[in-house]
């Protein structure tokens, strides 16, 4: 099994420290080949205005949204989690995003970067709190009846979702030594190909 992350912008090389500290195949992906040869992709932080653009300009725009229209796995944090939304409130005009989450966006809904923050969340499922790194931060501001949230914030608004084979962040878990989130999405992946 391997993990894709795509490496086009942000803190894709801590994603993969933190793969494969937890012993998985790990690559970056920056093309459309390579994007052939991975079985779910990690879509990490950085600017998502940014990031569409250069989706388009490496021809990964159109192959990757026909991967998650056909069911890949994918984990979108921060940047990654607008891309994967279906709407984004406050996005440019030409900027796209994947839909793969039935929900709605607000980009910065935190702030700006001298209103970043780290806090602790209670995930579903975890036995203890998780530490969470919030940089210019979307806001989650709506769900749709497929999407599951698996933790809040201190106000009850989503920062981590899920809907089938798909999770978001609204935080950057490969910024804490804390690979739980990381590892729950890996098992996940190794689930669904055992199907």
């Amino acid at each position: 099994m391997t993990i894709g992350v795509l490496a086009l912008q942000g803190a894709f090389r801590a994603h993969i420290l933190a793969l494969r500290s937890l012993g998985y195949d790990a690559v970056e992906v920056r093309t459309p080949a390579q994007l052939a040869e991975v079985d779910a992709l990690v879509m990490p932080g950085g600017e998502s205005t940014t990031m569409s653009m250069l989706l388009e300009s490496s021809e990964l725009f159109e192959p990757l949204s026909a991967r998650l229209a056909e069911g890949m796995p994918a984990l979108g944090t921060c940047a990654g989690l607008i891309l994967l939304a279906a709407e984004i409130e406050d996005g440019r005009p030409d900027q796209r995003s994947f839909g793969a989450l039935d929900i709605s966006v607000q980009r910065n809904g935190y702030g700006r970067q001298i209103e970043s923050f780290e806090t602790e969340l209670h995930v579903e499922g975890f036995d203890s709190p998780m530490p969470a790194v919030f940089i210019r931060a979307p806001r989650v501001t709506r769900t749709g009846e497929s999407v599951e949230v698996l933790a809040t914030n201190d106000l009850g608004e989503p920062v981590i979702v899920r809907s089938g084979k798909v999770f978001g962040t609204a935080f950057h878990p490969e910024l804490s030594s804390d690979t739980r989130l990381h590892r729950l999405f890996a098992e996940s992946v190794a689930y669904w190909r055992s199907k």
